[in-house]
C-alpha cells in the first residue's frame, strides 16, 4: 500500500493518507474510465441514434461538470474548521449529468467527481470512511438522474440527490466522528444537525438561484445543447 498511500499527520495529530504519485496516476485513469463508462451507460439507454459524435459530446460534458464542480467546489461560501463547506453551487452542476443523461450517467460521474476530490483533498481517516464520503456520497448526486425528463425534473433530481448525499454524511459522521460531537450531544444527532447545517445551506441557495428565470432558462438550453 506505501506504493499507493503515504501517512501524513495532520494539524489535529490524525493520521490521514495521500496518495502518492503512482496513487494519483491510478485515481486519474479510474476517473477518465468512470466518465467513460457514464457515457457508454447513457448511450445505451437512450432511444436515439448513437454516433461517435454523440459519444464525444456526452464525455465532453460529463467531464466538464465534474472539472466544474471541482472549480466550484473550492469557491466556499463558509468553511467550517471540522470539515463541511458550503460552496458556491457545486453540488447542482455535479447533478447535471444525471438530468441530462440518466440514473446510471449520474451515479458514475458523482463517483468520477468525488475519485478526483479524493486525489485534491484527501481527508482518509478509515478504508470505510473513504468508499462512504468519496464513493457512496458523491456517487449519490447522480440520483437526479431519476428524475431525468420529468416535469421540474432538475429540482426534483437535486432535492433528491442532497438527500442522497446527506444521508452518507450522517452515516460517515456517526460511525467515525463521533468524538467531534458537540457536549451534550450524541454522535447521532450532532452527525445530523452538522451536516444538515452546510448541505442543506447550500441547497437552499441553489433552489433560490434556479428560480431565476434566466437561469432555468439557461439550464435547459444547456441540455438541449447536451442531447441534440
Amino acid at each position: 500500500m506505501s506504493n499507493f498511500v503515504t501517512e501524513v499527520v495532520n494539524d489535529w495529530g490524525e493520521t490521514t493518507y495521500v496518495p502518492t504519485l503512482l496513487g494519483n496516476i491510478i485515481l486519474a485513469v479510474i476517473v477518465i474510465a468512470l466518465l467513460v463508462l457514464a457515457v457508454l451507460a447513457s448511450i445505451r439507454l437512450s432511444k436515439k441514434s448513437t454516433t461517435a459524435k454523440l459519444t464525444t459530446k456526452q464525455l465532453s460534458f460529463c467531464a466538464m461538470a465534474v472539472a466544474l464542480g471541482t472549480v466550484l467546489s473550492y469557491i466556499k461560501l463558509y468553511h467550517f474548521p471540522t470539515g463541511g463547506s458550503i460552496t458556491l453551487l457545486s453540488m447542482l452542476v455535479i447533478c447535471l449529468p444525471g438530468y441530462f443523461y440518466g440514473l446510471s450517467a449520474g451515479i458514475l460521474t458523482g463517483i468520477a467527481y468525488g475519485v478526483l476530490q479524493m486525489m485534491i483533498d484527501p481527508y482518509i481517516l478509515f478504508p470505510a470512511q473513504m468508499v462512504i464520503d468519496y464513493i457512496l456520497a458523491f456517487g449519490a448526486m447522480g440520483l437526479s438522474g431519476l428524475f431525468s425528463g420529468k416535469k421540474f425534473g432538475l429540482v426534483k433530481g437535486y432535492i433528491t440527490a442532497v438527500l442522497g448525499r446527506y444521508v452518507f454524511a450522517v452515516l460517515s459522521g456517526y460511525l467515525f466522528f463521533g468524538a467531534y460531537a458537540w457536549e451534550g450531544w450524541n454522535p447521532l444527532t450532532y452527525s445530523l444537525a452538522y451536516n444538515a447545517i452546510y448541505i442543506f445551506s447550500e441547497c437552499a441557495i441553489t433552489l433560490i438561484v434556479l428560480c431565476i428565470p434566466p437561469v432555468n432558462k439557461a439550464l435547459a438550453s444547456i441540455k438541449t445543447m447536451a442531447n441534440n
